[in-house]
């Protein structure tokens, strides 16, 4: 291989897997990229087998070849290049470059050791605005699971139904979030799988908030499918089942509370200073036309405040992890945000005022 390219063209490409990559010398060959440039294009892959990628790089090709370079060690040195850059390889082995005075040789593997890209046979998809699946994993990703024993909870479900709704849901088992879109693709059967939240994260990146910009999701056996432009993420599913979070959502709480979105958070991050650090416990007294947020902590002191909510219902008290409500407030848009209640140890719902199309379920705590 022989190659001529901008050094901040490789640079970003670089850049993009350095994240995917693995930093574990396990496998020496995953913490490796193959650059090629033939007749099939000019592009580069990362893996560390549970996550793929592929993106195009712009070239100039003297010689077709191809080449696996370690990734985190090239992103290094071309960070500190300038111009452009002269590359080639003459074997499996080293694999050397030019820019300017500056002359480098680094070790290389062979390409035949390189993972096999995995095939999505009888693949279904859908396209979606990359915006819209943005938002969708910004108003659910917090909410997904980190625990070692559940590890279905460690990633988003995306359900896809036959008549086009989209529906994004996270949990760890104390609350939950719901994000649903109409995607407008019909498909033959309804489909559910789960993604990993480690790859949902790095996903995000490579998404924008422009709505004339498309995603297409290709859903197989065992891997999803990314179409971003001309990138391609491809990840595997997570094997399991995931809880009924339909079965989830309160449908008989009664007592609705209306409140300013940004008064509610401002309060909630001044009393959670008071608050436990594990439990982030906060004491939520409700009461005809005001709330009062409270927290106490023996070693340290007390903490009280007060706002004003729109509510003509009997009083209530509930108690609430401060952080889990402050995730849901961050995820939210509106203006006021509405809370529907039933009793003291009863989930709790929560949404955005005029719309339905985004729910959190937060489960209290006991006083």
């Amino acid at each position: 291989m022989k190659i001529t390219v901008e050094k901040e063209e490789l640079q970003k490409k670089l850049s993009d897997i350095q994240n995917i990559v693995e930093k574990k010398n396990t496998r020496p060959i995953l913490s490796h990229f193959l650059l090629i440039a033939d007749k099939t294009g000019n592009y580069i892959m990362a893996t560390d087998l549970e996550t793929a990628f592929k993106e195009p790089i712009e070239l100039t090709v003297i010689n077709e070849g191809r080449v696996c370079l370690p990734a985190k060690k090239l992103f290094e040195i071309v960070r500190e290049l300038e111009g452009t850059l002269s590359l080639e390889s003459t074997d499996n082995q080293w694999f050397k470059g030019k820019a300017g005075k500056s002359n480098f040789r680094i070790a290389c593997l062979s390409p035949d050791e390189f993972p096999v890209w995995p095939s999505l046979e009888g693949a279904e998809g859908i396209e979606i605005s990359s915006q819209m699946l943005l938002e969708m994993i910004d108003k659910t990703l917090y909410a997904a699971g980190e625990s070692e024993t559940r590890y279905v909870l460690n990633g988003l479900l995306f359900h896809l139904q036959k008549e086009g709704l989209f529906t994004v849901v996270g949990t760890d088992g104390h609350r939950l979030a719901i994000s649903m879109k109409k995607a407008g693709t019909s498909l033959k059967d309804e489909i559910k799988v789960i993604v990993s939240r480690k790859s949902v994260s790095e996903l995000r990146r490579f998404l924008s908030d422009d709505d004339t910009k498309t995603v297409k999701i290709d859903i197989g056996k065992n891997h999803i499918l990314f179409g971003i432009d001309r990138i391609q993420f491809l990840t595997r599913l997570i094997d399991g089942n995931y809880p009924n979070y339909e079965q989830v959502i309160p449908a008989s709480n009664e007592h609705i509370v209306k409140v300013d979105r940004i008064a509610l958070t401002k309060s909630l991050r001044r009393v959670s200073t008071m608050s436990k650090e594990r439990s982030n416990a906060v004491k939520v007294e409700i009461n005809a036309g005001n709330t009062i947020i409270s927290a106490s902590n023996p070693d340290i002191g007390e903490i009280k405040d007060e706002f004003d909510v729109e509510y003509a219902g009997e009083q209530m008290t509930f108690a609430f992890n401060a952080r889990y409500m402050l995730d849901v407030l961050n995820a939210m848009n509106t203006e006021k945000v509405m809370f529907k209640l039933n009793e003291a140890l009863s989930p709790a719902l929560m949404l955005e005022e005029g719309k339905e199309d985004y729910k959190c379920v937060i489960m209290p705590m006991r006083l």
